[in-house]
């Protein structure tokens, strides 16, 4: 659906893309019935990828608006630009991944949560990979305990106390729970809340984004909210896999971006320098265990 349907944008659904035009073939294939009559504008954003072509076709069969940029500003400067680009200003936004497809009604149930939860400003779904297997979309905030017990464990033993703390996982179910923050893979925002805290902050090239948007939104006074009867399907890492590499060093550098400011006092130099050196050996590590060096 676009701008130009004859009801007005109830919302706007944002993609950032990378890489991506074969994912967008799900995508688009299934938005109209996770909308389920709801009127959008739709917009695809391309962080300069090399099938740009192709994908800005892709959106002009879709009757979206596409936007190529000239070069890649990462995830949350690529969605602010797609909602820069919009000719309509609805009350909400979907930001999401292209390599999701979307069930029936999921737009509309994220759409039926915010109007019942005003003080809510993010929205999320429940995210499962194509496996059926559940994603853990709704996060406590990281902070140095559950961070590093998770960053050590997390693959080695992924049932340590630690991760399961930091994923919430023993909350998650089939009711509506507010929650720290949610993935930024899909994401319902209300737009007078995005406004609100800026947007995303473009120091995050990719990952801790949606984090960090997290964190100022709560530190605004607003609420996230898991939303599991609305479900997608995310297949992940299909552009990010061709710069393994470059992705999982700025994961790390994410990671320490976000936590320097949640200890950004000058006693906390000391965790500071902790950090960066125990994250930069862990991002070393990883990459040459995985022959990314």
């Amino acid at each position: 659906m676009s701008s130009a349907d004859a009801a007005a944008p109830v919302v706007a659904v944002v993609t950032v893309a990378y890489h991506s035009e074969d994912a967008l073939e799900g995508f688009f294939r299934t938005l109209p019935g996770a909308l389920d009559g709801v009127p959008a504008e739709v917009v695809v954003v391309d962080n300069a990828s090399a099938d740009r072509d192709r994908s800005a076709e892709r959106a002009r069969r879709a009757g979206a608006t596409f936007v190529g940029l000239d070069e890649n500003l990462g995830y949350g400067a690529g969605a602010d630009a797609g909602v820069a680009a919009l000719r309509s200003r609805p009350d909400y936004l979907v930001v999401v991944n292209p390599d999701v497809e979307f069930t029936d009604g999921a737009i509309r149930s994220l759409l039926d949560a915010a109007d019942s939860v005003l003080e809510g400003a993010a929205f999320g779904p429940r995210i499962v990979d194509e496996h059926g297997a559940v994603y853990p979309s709704a996060r406590r905030f990281p902070r140095v305990g559950t961070g590093v017990g998770h960053a050590l464990l997390g693959r080695i033993a992924p049932g340590n106390p630690w991760t399961r703390a930091y994923r919430a996982e023993d909350d998650h179910g089939a009711a509506r729970r507010e929650t720290d923050w949610l993935s930024g893979a899909c994401l319902l925002l209300r737009r007078s809340a995005y406004d609100e805290v800026g947007g995303f902050d473009h120091d995050y090239f990719m990952y801790f984004e949606d984090v960090d948007l997290g964190q100022r939104l709560a530190d605004a006074g607003w609420h996230s909210i898991y939303v599991p009867d609305a479900t997608v399907m995310h297949f992940g890492a299909r552009s990010t896999s061709l710069v393994a590499g470059r992705m999982d060093r700025a994961h790390h550098d994410s990671a320490y971006r976000y936590l320097s400011r949640v200890y950004p006092r000058w006693y906390h130099a000391p965790l500071r320098l902790a950090l960066r050196a125990g994250l930069g050996a862990r991002s070393l590590a990883r990459s040459r265990q995985d022959g990314n060096g």
